[in-house]
């Protein structure tokens, strides 16, 4: 079941939503709804949690018609939508650094204004603008997961 963000104390709106796999294109949905003025998504989650299906149903709702894949080894990827935008997809699992990072290309990315959506964004936090969206999913059972914005859950 998806619910309806709730807005805190100030202007910012939270999202928290409990879901299945044939969910997943709603939440995805929820979510562009809430974070769309961010370009810098930041996807906090366990491995095997599930960022890169979440990411490619995110991708799917937002037009991307080319294959969406885990970019572990290139480090990003890079969408087209139909709509001609640009998304970049970053994996910094591999990352051993910010200084790593920023020689593979990580920083254009981040400074091109098109939209980047990052796992593992806390092998290199310092490279995270102060105003990126954070997404934090977690596995509740082998079906079901959570997804909630902000710092706290």
């Amino acid at each position: 079941m998806v619910s309806n963000p709730c807005c805190r104390v100030t202007y910012l709106c939270h999202m928290d939503a409990i879901f299945t796999l044939d969910q997943i294109r709603s939440v995805a949905k929820a979510l562009w709804k809430e974070g769309q003025r961010q370009k810098i998504w930041a996807f906090h989650a366990e491995m095997g949690t599930g960022k890169t299906t979440f990411i490619h149903a995110l991708c799917e709702e937002l037009g991307v018609e080319s294959g969406v894949s885990s970019p572990t080894f290139a480090i990003i990827n890079e969408y087209r939508t139909v709509q001609g935008k640009t998304i970049f997809h970053m994996d910094w699992y591999r990352l051993k650094s910010a200084e790593e990072a920023v020689n593979a290309g990580v920083e254009d990315s981040l400074l091109s204004g098109d939209l980047c959506l990052i796992e593992w964004p806390e092998n290199a936090p310092g490279l995270l603008p102060d105003d990126s969206f954070h997404i934090h999913l977690e596995a509740l059972d082998e079906n079901t997961r959570r997804l909630f914005t902000g710092d706290g859950g």
